[in-house]
């Protein structure tokens, strides 16, 4: 849940010490600084129709065709009481732009949802998106048909067939895929590409294997399971298996958000910072395949290329960088290099 105030912080260039653990052993901290990633945002993207604006943007992805998915809550919000409103959205809540011009191709997922939280689409450009409020997961084709769905509608649980409000999918090239179970449950479940519960792991606390709030998920060429693990403050690396591999947790991450990985390798954290403090460490911070940072993308504000609450990041087959402002209700679109 998200309660962030609409703080502005400082454009700081802040120091990193980094802590990567493999296998378990721990490896000296090192401080490192943090300059600007050279990305810059696409101004005037996306290019909306009259009349037509988002709601809370919690998550983007792209397809193969370079179309860009922007899940936003059409009004829906959730409640400081924890209670979640579990009937249908009533309008479109899966946002279809053109990834190069930014021009809405198509607007679907009106009465489907209830509260979602991400949006994944897999190789086959199938299109994933978890509800919160309805512990479930769905699995559409690339026209909007429903193909398979996951969990009981409005009952939460912890075994294969039930979530606790789910965060994130991950899809692997066979088609079988992950689910970071989440708010909840604390763990990621992993399942075969006809939905068939496989394994699972991950309990409650701090130790390597373990979440507080495992809030995204993605997968890199080698089949590496990477898990933003929020309130523990770092993201954990798993093999396919489940085996912990390795932690990133950097000084400057306060409460990380999502995580997308490039074809390079290269990953994209998102950072929501901490209210009020300073040096703001808000942003996307880009991350080197050891867990180093390269740079951070943006920071704190309303204006081009800053963020209120950075949620959501993917990341397009060009290296293009979109990210998902939540309380700020947009999607951007950054490019390398100075714009």
């Amino acid at each position: 849940m998200l309660r962030i105030g609409f703080v502005l912080g400082l454009w700081l260039i802040a120091a990193l010490g980094r802590d990567v653990t493999t296998g378990g052993a721990a490896a000296q901290s090192s401080v490192v600084t943090i300059p600007p990633a050279n990305y810059h945002v696409v101004h005037g993207w996306p290019e909306l129709p009259d009349n037509t604006v988002l709601d809370e943007v919690s998550s983007v992805a792209v397809d193969s065709s370079g179309s860009v998915l922007v899940l936003q809550r059409g009004g829906r919000q959730w409640p400081d009481s924890d209670v979640l409103d579990t009937t249908p959205i009533a309008v479109p809540t899966v946002f279809v732009l053109d990834g190069r011009t930014g021009r809405l191709l198509k607007k679907w997922g009106d009465r489907l949802f209830a509260l979602p939280h991400s949006v994944t689409v897999d190789r086959q450009d199938n299109v994933w998106v978890t509800d919160v409020a309805w512990h479930q997961v769905f699995k559409f084709s690339r026209d909007g048909k429903l193909v398979l769905t996951l969990g009981e509608r409005g009952v939460a649980g912890d075994d294969g067939s039930h979530f606790n409000r789910p965060t994130d999918v991950a899809v692997e090239p066979d088609g079988s895929f992950y689910v970071s179970d989440g708010y909840g449950n604390n763990r990621v479940l992993k399942f075969g590409p006809d939905g068939k519960f496989l394994s699972q792991w991950g309990t409650k606390g701090r130790s390597p294997g373990q979440f507080d709030l495992p809030h995204g998920i993605a997968l890199d060429g080698a089949g590496r399971v990477f898990v933003v693990d929020r309130h523990n403050a770092r993201v954990q690396v798993f093999d396919r298996s489940g085996n912990f591999l390795s932690q990133w947790k950097n000084a400057l991450f306060v409460e990380p958000q999502d995580i997308a990985i490039a074809g390079d390798g290269a990953a994209f954290v998102t950072e929501i910072g901490a209210e009020g403090a300073l040096p703001d460490r808000s942003g996307v911070y880009v991350m080197r395949t050891d867990g180093s940072s390269a740079g951070r993308i943006g920071r704190r504000g309303n204006y081009d290329g800053q963020f209120i609450i950075a949620h959501g990041v993917a990341v397009g087959k060009d290296g293009e960088v979109y990210v998902a402002d939540f309380f700020g209700r947009r999607v951007q679109k950054f490019l390398r290099g100075k714009g």
